[in-house]
């Protein structure tokens, strides 16, 4: 009996080392499911954003930085909680819609734009995701919504009043130069935001008794001959509006204005930041970064529809002394003591 006692010993000991490498193999396994699944939900589940620009990623590093700023502080951080996908036109119009359908096809939760070309190039491709503009000149002209309180379709975002702002750019631009009398307006016509921006500038220089002479940049080839054309034409300034190809032109348009001494008023900063003359206009920066808020809300449930299109509250006006005096040109007191912010 207690020889057969002791020859279950063995036996005992290794279903007892069996059953702790079983446990452990269990465990480890366990382990490994749970970190799979883990990573797997976190995969599922990241929220992913298209972004679609008609200019490029240079001319737009602080209005994507802002739009990122905006999200971080609702708790999102690029690569981690959230992934983007960029798309940049580069100024070339006929690309956006290539762009946007690339953009379609990773099914995104949302797309964020960055103009209005880029904004039509999306809503012509999908009626079913969710698109948050981060500027347009008049979204309900442009038949992006129906109304700012009620966008009724999958389009939301932020307005920059453009229009209106045109007439106030060619105004001040008056006030600058007292003697003006012909005005070079480059612009692209091509644009969805070209007829009704143009229809406020053209009402703005009659009432200020303004010759306009249109100069058409539809590439970056433009700019140059649009230069000549306006010198051609004993143009006595020069004012842009809005356009992916001209705002992927910056240096080569500021430089060039100074060259041909022009004063000229451009439609956003980066311009007088590059070295041009006068800014007048909504913030683009600011509106990327309030362009967070929307996404937030939307990935969080809310439709677009239901999302009233916001209407621009900061404006600026900087001027660039050193522009100034480059070209010869004594900026009025009155209205230097209007600029939020004065380069020297």
């Amino acid at each position: 009996m207690k020889a057969s006692f002791r020859s279950l010993f063995p036996t005992i000991e290794t279903a007892i080392q069996n059953a702790k490498w079983v446990g452990l193999f269990a465990t480890v396994v366990a382990l490994t499911l749970s970190a799979a699944r883990v990573e797997a939900q976190q995969t599922t589940k990241l929220p992913k954003i298209g972004y679609l620009s008609g200019v490029s990623p240079a001319a737009e590093t602080a209005r994507r930085e802002a739009f990122n700023r905006g999200l971080r502080e609702l708790g999102y951080v690029e690569g981690k909680t959230i992934l983007i996908e960029y798309r940049y036109s580069e100024g070339r119009y006929a690309r956006l819609a290539g762009l946007a359908t690339e953009l379609v096809r990773l099914k995104p939760d949302l797309i964020v734009t960055g103009g209005s070309p880029s904004t039509r190039a999306a809503a012509d491709v999908t009626r079913t995701i969710p698109i948050v503009m981060t500027n347009d000149p008049d979204p309900v002209a442009n038949g992006l919504v129906t109304s700012l309180a009620l966008p009724a379709g999958n389009v939301t975002g932020l307005s920059t009043l453009a229009p209106e702002l045109s007439g106030k750019r060619l105004a001040i631009l008056r006030e600058v130069v007292p003697t003006l009398i012909r005005v070079a307006v480059f612009s692209t016509s091509t644009s969805p935001a070209y007829a009704p921006v143009k229809s406020e500038i053209d009402f703005a220089a009659k009432a200020l008794k303004l010759q306009l002479q249109y100069q058409d940049v539809l590439d970056g080839k433009d700019i140059e001959p649009a230069f000549r054309a306006a010198t051609k034409g004993r143009a006595d300034a020069l004012i842009t509006l809005n356009s992916g190809v001209l705002v992927s032109q910056t240096a080569q348009i500021v430089s060039l204005a100074e060259k041909n001494r022009l004063p000229a008023t451009y439609t956003q900063v980066e311009y007088v930041e590059a070295g041009g003359l006068m800014f007048y206009g909504v913030s683009l920066v600011d509106l990327s970064y309030r362009a967070a808020t929307f996404v937030d809300k939307i990935l969080k449930g809310v439709k677009p529809a239901d999302l009233p299109v916001e209407q621009p509250t900061k404006f600026e006006f900087v001027v660039n002394l050193k522009a100034a005096k480059q070209i010869g040109l004594t900026m009025p007191p009155n209205v230097l003591t209007r600029a939020d912010k004065v380069i020297k």
